[in-house]
């Protein structure tokens, strides 16, 4: 199985649209950027992308232009979903996975297409092409929100998406032990938001999990590039 890190982004993306903060403005200068957060999944031939980010027709485009099979949705904000529009009059549209209640925000938003629609319960494992996936729900106040953990080979690779670190106990379980985890870090140390981690909180709660590799996505342009455990765009990990 191989993963391949589509974008590490926040909802503006790095650089941002206007800015000339250093961060953004050695972005510019250097050809560097973070395309909005999500993650193609490669396995016997089949795709399967874990959100859909409004940059995705870039991404497919940078990386080959593979048919996807199936998409998982963790919640219902805009840079996590808007990119499924992007399969129109391109392949026909992939059977999407998403938690019920996740589905019920993401339906809406989509009222003007027609796809597939896998309801799933978190915590309750499901199976596509020989991977086990299963969502746990976070805590990304006012919009539910789950992460996804994937099994595969032995190997377990978990996935926060936009979340703060008070996590219950069952999700705490679930993404404890991972082999390799990404996980949400939006500010730097000094700046605090309650629904999304900072990179202090991000690097503590990847080590109360046990992670054994562990990298930042979903980073704004407030987050250096060169900071350690960040994934970078079109990172590659063989599983």
């Amino acid at each position: 199985m191989k993963i391949t890190v589509l974008g590490t982004g926040d909802t503006v993306g790095t650089p941002r649209v206007g800015c000339e903060c250093p961060v953004c403005t050695w972005a510019v200068r250097e050809g560097r950027e973070r395309l909005r957060t999500s993650f193609l999944i490669e396995e016997d031939g089949h795709n399967i992308l874990i959100d859909t980010s409004p940059d995705l027709r870039r991404q497919l485009l940078k990386h080959g232009s593979p048919y996807i099979d199936a998409i998982l949705w963790t919640h219902g904000h805009y840079d996590h979903i808007a990119g499924y529009n992007e399969f129109y009059r391109v392949q026909s549209f992939p059977p999407a996975y998403a938690a019920s209640r996740a589905m019920d925000d993401i339906e809406g938003f989509f009222h003007f297409l027609h796809f597939e629609r896998k309801r799933c319960t978190p915590y309750q494992p499901f199976e596509i092409y020989g991977i086990k996936f299963t969502f746990a729900e976070v805590n990304h106040p006012p919009m539910y929100t789950c992460g996804v953990v994937m099994e595969y080979n032995g190997k377990k690779i978990g996935f926060t998406s936009d979340t703060n670190d008070d996590l219950c106990e069952e999700t705490l379980k679930a993404l404890s032990g991972c082999d390799l985890l990404f996980i949400d870090a939006l500010m730097p140390p000094s700046v605090h938001i309650g629904k999304h981690m900072n990179y202090k909180e991000a690097l503590n709660l990847a080590e109360k999990l046990s992670a054994k590799k562990y990298y930042m996505v979903h980073m704004s342009h407030n987050l250096p590039f060169n900071w350690k455990h960040m994934a970078s765009d079109g990172e590659v990990f063989e599983i």
